[in-house]
């Protein structure tokens, strides 16, 4: 008999799971649960800005019960974005009393959604605004020069997001846009002149009723000059053009939802937008950028499967009607552009 071998096994206590001891939770809380509360009560609300972590949310419940609050995100939405146009449900305390804190507990499905990346090779996307359905892009004709290339980054980004484009091109006091509106002839684009003397408030306005039109534009361009006169009381602060550089300076630094009001009845929402001097295009697919120049996607029917309508791209239709004439000096600096995005991606 080996030396560990014992004839008192029978002596020897028994454990089960009873016996094992469990630490104890230092933090005296209950077990984490992946079972979220239904929040049956929720409000529904829509998200007009935000600052730091805090969320001015518009609640509408019918009638004139209508309020803006504050909110914060709740924990369980810590990994999902929620920006400007959002649709989301509130609980805790939403009577917008000063000092109370409202949470946003769901984000509603959006219906779009406008992104813009920091280059062209930067896959991570920044959300502008979400359900928006209009786009107005605000140019100078001087003053900042006009930039054909950010137009053609912004119109690309309006039709990967289903956003209808509309432009405004103001200061023509300063300078004559017809040659910069050429290059956008060949495009479903309603165009509205601005200048020192005139603003066509009543015409951009009545575009405006009924839609969420997220504005976007360079710096200095006089975006929040047109805001602050289609919604008195808006207050947008306003920059100046650097005479040396003749680039703007930021003044708007965060989006913000403002109602536009027709004075009959009909209202709207105007989405302002902090100036930009390059616009991103590393989150759209390549292949719905033909799709923003309608003009050119006609002709590119007949390309053959497959075409990048690269100048180098073999049997390309659209270079075939350059190369014959057919599309005369605009048509050609409408495929130059195109061509340009389109080799971002190659």
């Amino acid at each position: 008999m080996s030396w560990w071998d014992t004839d008192d096994d029978e002596d020897e206590p028994e454990f089960d799971e009873s016996d094992v001891r469990v630490r104890p939770n230092r933090r005296g809380s209950r077990p984490r649960t992946k079972v979220r509360p239904e929040h049956a009560d929720a409000v529904p609300g829509t998200v007009l800005g935000v600052d730091r972590g805090r969320y001015a949310v518009l609640i509408d419940e019918g009638g004139s019960d209508e309020r803006e609050i504050t909110a914060a995100r709740a924990s369980e939405l810590r990994r999902k974005s929620v920006v400007t146009g959002d649709h989301v449900d509130l609980v805790s305390d939403t009577t917008g009393e000063p000092g109370t804190l409202a949470r946003i507990v769901r984000i509603g499905e959006r219906s779009t959604l406008l992104r813009r990346s920091a280059d062209d090779t930067d896959e991570v996307e920044r959300i502008i605004v979400a359900n928006a359905d209009q786009m107005l892009i605000v140019v100078a004709a001087a003053n900042p020069e006009p930039r054909i290339r950010l137009v053609d980054r912004y119109l690309v980004a309006a039709f990967d997001a289903g956003i209808q484009p509309l432009l405004v091109i103001t200061k023509t006091d300063l300078a004559d846009p017809a040659e910069f509106l050429e290059n956008f002839a060949g495009l479903d684009l309603p165009v509205f002149r601005s200048s020192t003397e005139r603003m066509p408030l009543e015409e951009i306005t009545r575009a405006l009723i009924g839609h969420r039109t997220v504005f976007v534009g360079h710096s200095g361009v006089g975006k929040s000059t047109l805001v602050n006169a289609l919604v008195p009381g808006a207050d947008r602060a306003i920059g100046r053009v650097n005479e040396v550089t003749g680039r703007g300076r930021h003044t708007s630094s965060s989006t913000v939802s403002l109602r536009v009001e027709d004075g009959r009845g009909g209202t709207g929402w105007v989405i302002d937008t902090p100036g930009v001097r390059s616009f991103g295009l590393g989150h759209v697919d390549p292949a719905n950028i033909l799709g923003a120049f309608t003009d050119l996607a006609r002709i590119a029917e007949n390309c053959p499967r497959g075409c990048t309508h690269l100048p180098d791209a073999p049997d390309c239709a659209m270079n075939e009607a350059v190369a014959a004439g057919e599309l005369g000096e605009t048509g050609r600096a409408r495929l130059d552009s195109l061509q340009r995005l389109l080799a971002t991606f190659a």
